[in-house]
C-alpha cells in the first residue's frame, strides 16, 4: 500500500474532527461521506477483530468516532422503531447463515460485524443525524455538490481515459480495462470501483439538480444560475457512457414529473412492484430472460443485450444452487458459488440480489429489499403524500424518495455497495419515525422547515 494511499485513508480521520469542529454536525457527516465516497482509493487496510478500513467503512469509522467525542448525545437520543427491523434482519441475517450451514459463532460474528459496518453503520447514522427535513436536504445538496466537483473529473477521464486513480494513488482501480470502453469513448471511472458506480453517481446528482431546479428549491447554487448547473450536470452525467444509467435517470425523470404534474407516486409505486415480481421470478426459477434480452436488442442495440444475457444466463445455475438452501442461504466463504469437475470457480457474480439470496437466503434477500424500499413507502403513506413533494422545503426529500427504488433496480443488474443511499434510507427512516416532525406538508404558515429545523443542532 502506497503511502498516498495510507495517507488518505487515515487522513480522513482528521478531517472529519475538523469538519466536526467547523460545521453544524449534520452537513460534517454529509461532507465526510461524499468526500470519501468520491475521492478515497479503492484499497482496504485490515484490522484485527474488526471489519476492514477501506473507501467504504472509513467515513462509518471516522464520524462514529468523532459523534463519541463531540456529540455523545446523539447515540442516546436513537429510538428503535418498527421501520428499523428490516435493517437490523439484514445485519444478522449472516449470522443465521453461519450457524444453519454450521461454520460456527465466530464465522457468524464475523460476518454480521461486517455486514452491518458496510449496511447499518450508515444507515445508523441517517438516523441519528439526518432524521429531519433540513438533515434530508443537506444530504441532497451535498450529492447535487459532489456531482459538480466530479464534472472536470469525468470529462477529463472520457477524453484521455481512466487515469485518474492511477495518476494519484499509483494504481489501477480495476485491471479490466475494456470495460472502460464504451460508446465510442472511455467511461469514467475517477476514483471509484468501477466506470458503473459512476454512472450511478451522476445520474443522481443530475436528477437532484433537474428537480431542485424545476420546483423552485434552489436558484443559485455557488453563486451560479440553477439553469447552467444543470445542463453542466446534464452534458456530463451523458458523457459517462452507461446505459443503465441512462434508463434509472428517464425512469426517475418521469416518476417525478407525473407526482408534479399528476400528483400521483404510482409509477414508483409499479416500479417496485415489479422489482419485486422480478425478484419472485427469480427466486423460484421462473423467470429465463429471453423476452427481456429481445427487447433491449430491438431498442438499445446488441452489446447491451448481450451484456443482459450473459447476467442472465449466469444467474440462473446460481439462484438453482441457492434454492438448495432457500431460508438462510450457504452463508459465506464461496459456498454458494459454482465450481466445476476441477475445482475451478465459474461463477460471475453481477447483481447484488443473487449474491443476497446465496450467502443469506430468501431472509436476507427480503430484509435487503424492505430495507431499501420501506423507507420510500413510508415517506408517501405515513407523513408525505405525494402532493406535497413539489414544496421547497419537500422536495429535497422527495427526490431521495425516488433514489432509493432506483438504487434497488441497479442493485438487480450490478453489485454496488453504495453508503449514500443507506445514510438516505436511514434519514427518511428516522424522518417517520420522529414524533417531532411533521406528519404532512402544510401552508407557509405552518412550515415544515421551521419545525424540522427545531431539531437541527
Amino acid at each position: 500500500m502506497s503511502p498516498t494511499v495510507m495517507l488518505a485513508l487515515f487522513g480522513l480521520l482528521p478531517f472529519t474532527i475538523y469538519m466536526f469542529i467547523r460545521y453544524p454536525s449534520q452537513r460534517a457527516v454529509v461532507i465526510v461521506f461524499i468526500t470519501a465516497f468520491i475521492f478515497l482509493p479503492v484499497a482496504a487496510f485490515k484490522l484485527p477483530g474488526i471489519p476492514e478500513y477501506s473507501k467504504t467503512s472509513a467515513p462509518c469509522y471516522c464520524i462514529l468516532l468523532a459523534t463519541f467525542i463531540y456529540d455523545p448525545q446523539r447515540f442516546s437520543s436513537f429510538k428503535f422503531g418498527w421501520l428499523d427491523v428490516p435493517m437490523v434482519c439484514w445485519c444478522l441475517s449472516p449470522f443465521a447463515a453461519s450457524i444453519t450451514n454450521g461454520l460456527g459463532p465466530y464465522d457468524g460474528f464475523s460476518t454480521t460485524l461486517a455486514q452491518t459496518m458496510a449496511w447499518g453503520a450508515p444507515y445508523f447514522l441517517g438516523r441519528i443525524y439526518l432524521n429531519n427535513l433540513e438533515g434530508l436536504r443537506q444530504l441532497t445538496l451535498g450529492i447535487f455538490a459532489g456531482g459538480l466537483i466530479y464534472v472536470p473529473l469525468c470529462l477529463f477521464e472520457s477524453r484521455m481515459s481512466p487515469q485518474l486513480h492511477r495518476m494519484v494513488y499509483g494504481f489501477a482501480a480495476r485491471k479490466d480495462f475494456a470495460q472502460t470502453i464504451r460508446l465510442g469513448g472511455y467511461r469514467p471511472t475517477v476514483f471509484m470501483v468501477h466506470g458503473l458506480w459512476v454512472g450511478v453517481w451522476m445520474m443522481s446528482a443530475a436528477l437532484i439538480a433537474v428537480w431542485l431546479w424545476k420546483t423552485g428549491t434552489i436558484k443559485r447554487f455557488w453563486n451560479m444560475p440553477m439553469d447552467w448547473l444543470v445542463l453542466t450536470l446534464l452534458v456530463t452525467f451523458i458523457m459517462c457512457r452507461s446505459t443503465g444509467a441512462y434508463l434509472y435517470f428517464v425512469m426517475g425523470l418521469f416518476i417525478l414529473f407525473v407526482v408534479k404534474y399528476c400528483r400521483t407516486a404510482l409509477p414508483m409505486y409499479l416500479l417496485m412492484f415489479g422489482l419485486c415480481f422480478y425478484l419472485y421470478l427469480g427466486v423460484s426459477g421462473g423467470f429465463t430472460g429471453g423476452e427481456v434480452v429481445s427487447f433491449v436488442a430491438d431498442t438499445i442495440g446488441p452489446d447491451r443485450a448481450q451484456s443482459l444475457e450473459f447476467r442472465f444466463i449466469n444467474e440462473g445455475p446460481l439462484a438453482e444452487k441457492a434454492r438448495e438452501r432457500m431460508l438462510f442461504g450457504w452463508g459465506g466463504w464461496g459456498r454458494a458459488r459454482i465450481f466445476d469437475e476441477w475445482g475451478e470457480d465459474i461463477s460471475v457474480t453481477d447483481s447484488l440480489w443473487i449474491i443476497a439470496f446465496g450467502n443469506q437466503g430468501l431472509f436476507g434477500l427480503s430484509t435487503f429489499v424492505t430495507s431499501v424500499l420501506l423507507p420510500s413507502l413510508s415517506f408517501c403513506w405515513l407523513g408525505y403524500p405525494p402532493s406535497t413533494w413539489t414544496h421547497p422545503k419537500v422536495a429535497p426529500a422527495a427526490v431521495l424518495v425516488v433514489l432509493l427504488p432506483l438504487f434497488m433496480l441497479d442493485s438487480v443488474l450490478n453489485a454496488m455497495v453504495n453508503q449514500i443511499f443507506m445514510l438516505a434510507a436511514g434519514g427518511l427512516t428516522g424522518l417517520m419515525l420522529s414524533k417531532t416532525e411533521p406528519q404532512q406538508a402544510t401552508s407557509a404558515r405552518s412550515s415544515p422547515a421551521r419545525r424540522s429545523t427545531a431539531r437541527q443542532r
